[in-house]
């Protein structure tokens, strides 16, 4: 995209915040890229505001949409910049500890793409580091469970979020047919993917309660500071599902980042994270569905792989990440594998989640 902010594109973003804040004026420095996020492109920046309700000094991040707008290489990768500010003030709005929405921009007049901005929070994001504690971090677990659970009292008869789509059929059919798409013909091809998709569709619950889903909800898409929560980041995926999509996914062994006898997260054990979730949502968890979902998150882990390795080598977006992220297939797949396995071939019930196939389960993982 090149330079986003420059000489000639300040002053029109100076000029469009004034009156998007009511101030007589803002000044914006730009403090460069933040790292993170593979869809969105992050800047740091400023904000010296006269004038208005906002006035003062705030420090905040702009995100923009990347040139390509929201599809890469076949996958709707996320909403729009509107529809994430959207969901962002609807979460804000309801307790979430979400950054606090400020302005968004449709106009591409202004930067070239549409973005937003949201106030700047601190603490540690990478999710090694995040669960590297010797004990296991039973409060932050629960915290982070009744956080989604606040979220998932939005719907989608909440002002405000009109615009996002709602499923077709199923939550989880709808996934089914996605992931389905984005592999293409790998899908076919690859015994294990075909196998974890036809599972998926036979297994599939019906259709329930639809709520707002942050849909990446995960270590790695927080902030800590000194062991506590600061903000939820990354909202790009959100959009209208069964509201056990995203427990399953928090607790997907891919987001343990090693920690794998922490199943919540790389944190602590499920109960607490299930216990602060029915603290807050006004629901119970239920574990069965939870299992179903979290089939579905390496399913989905593994298709976003594939595409994201697919950036790499079509040399549409060289990238070291992106194509690490690629290789990553087999080591997902190996834990889809795992999963199911200690599910039964047979039916949906979490007997034993976490089972091990047979064989070594400490043997070398191919990367």
């Amino acid at each position: 995209m090149g330079a986003l902010i420059d000489g000639e594109s300040r002053p029109r973003l100076e000029s469009w915040l004034a009156g998007a804040t009511g101030a007589t004026r803002v000044s914006v420095a730009d403090e460069g890229t933040l790292g993170g996020g593979a869809i969105s492109l992050n800047l740091a920046v400023t904000l010296d505001i006269d004038g208005g309700p906002k006035a003062g000094r705030h420090a905040c991040v702009l995100r923009a949409q990347p040139g390509g707008g929201a599809a890469v290489s076949g996958m709707k990768a996320s909403i729009s910049k509107a529809q994430e500010f959207a969901v962002l003030r609807a979460a804000f709005g309801a307790g979430v500890a979400a950054p606090e929405p400020i302005a968004a921009c449709g106009d591409p007049a202004v930067l070239g793409a549409d973005f937003y901005i949201m106030r700047r929070a601190e603490g540690i994001g990478a999710g090694h580091k995040v669960v590297k504690a010797d004990q296991p971090q039973r409060g932050l677990a629960r915290e982070l469970g009744r956080q989604l659970g606040r979220l998932h009292q939005a719907g989608p008869d909440t002002p405000g979020l009109e615009d996002l789509p709602v499923p077709a059929s199923s939550p989880a059919l709808d996934c089914v047919h996605a992931y389905r798409d984005w592999l293409g013909d790998l899908a076919l091809r690859d015994a294990v993917l075909a196998w974890g998709l036809r599972w998926l569709e036979i297994h599939a619950p019906p259709p329930g309660d639809l709520v707002l889903c942050h849909r990446d909800y995960r270590t790695g898409n927080y902030l800590v500071k000194d062991g506590g929560l600061t903000a939820i980041l990354d909202w790009e995926f959100a959009g209208f599902s069964d509201p056990m999509e995203d427990l399953g996914w928090f607790c997907a062994r891919s987001w343990r980042f090693g920690r794998h006898d922490r199943e919540a997260g790389g944190l602590a054990g499920r109960e607490d994270f299930y216990a602060g979730y029915e603290e807050t949502s006004g629901r119970r968890v239920d574990p069965q569905a939870v299992a179903y979902w979290e089939t579905a998150a390496y399913m989905r882990w593994a298709a976003i792989a594939v595409l994201q390795g697919r950036r790499h080598t079509s040399g549409e977006e060289p990238s070291l990440e992106l194509a690490l992220t690629g290789r990553m297939l087999p080591e997902i797949e190996w834990d889809l594998l795992r999963h199911i396995h200690g599910l039964g071939m047979t039916t949906s019930a979490p007997a034993a989640v976490g089972a091990e196939p047979p064989g070594d389960a400490d043997e070398e993982r191919v990367a």
